[in-house]
């Protein structure tokens, strides 16, 4: 009897933007993942808390619109797919390929993800899992890069006029932040939600919002 083939695995490299030292991750996911389940991977692997809206952008080509993935809404003025419809692979269709995925469209997180290569799933390892990376993910809702870059300017001053403020902030906020160490980021504590119960949790709290 013919073997079964083993499922394929896609490896991305996904970087902040507009930060240095480079603030990244590498992950690798099933290659059957929709959007929905590539987003929650993100966000748990960089350390985001997934509060705030989403978006993945692919470029157009030949004059076509940027294609954009994410949470639709009736309020915008282009169209927006369900990331929980469309799979990973209709885009990400070889190695090389990038997209700009947002987070928080307020603060405006952009990311980009590269696809770096197209590979068999080992035997007995459980995916999604986080290969590597370096530095910790900004603290939520500290105001985007500007925002990020002024909180590190404050705590590296224990004198400064802010810094009792920012401290208490961090301790304060939902996830509590403090003592913050910019540098410090260990690939193997990285734990990963399961998507459909994330998705049946956003969705449950937007139905009764």
């Amino acid at each position: 009897m013919p073997s079964k083939q083993a499922p394929m695995i896609h490896q991305y490299r996904v970087s902040l933007r507009e930060i240095l030292p480079p603030i990244w991750r590498r992950i690798q996911v099933p290659e059957n993942y929709s959007f929905w389940d590539l987003h929650v991977a993100i966000q748990d692997s960089m350390g985001w808390l997934d509060y705030h809206l989403h978006a993945f952008r692919f470029p157009g080509t030949a004059g076509k619109r940027v294609v954009e993935i994410g949470i639709p809404d009736e309020e915008s003025n282009h169209p927006i797919l369900p990331g929980w419809e469309v799979g990973i692979a209709d885009y990400f269709i070889r190695p090389g390929m990038t997209a700009l995925y947002e987070y928080d469209f307020g603060d405006g997180w952009e990311h980009e993800i590269v696809l770096e290569g197209v590979l068999l799933s080992e035997p007995k390892q459980k995916y999604p899992r986080c290969m590597a990376g370096e530095r910790a993910c900004p603290p939520e809702d500290c105001g985007g890069t500007p925002g990020y870059r002024h909180l590190l300017e404050v705590l590296r001053q224990p004198k400064h006029p802010e810094y009792a403020e920012s401290v208490d902030w961090l301790k304060g906020h939902a996830k509590n932040y403090h003592p913050f160490d910019s540098e410090q980021f260990d690939p193997h504590v990285v734990r990963f939600s399961n998507p459909k119960k994330r998705w049946a949790k956003a969705f449950a709290e937007r139905g009764n919002q």
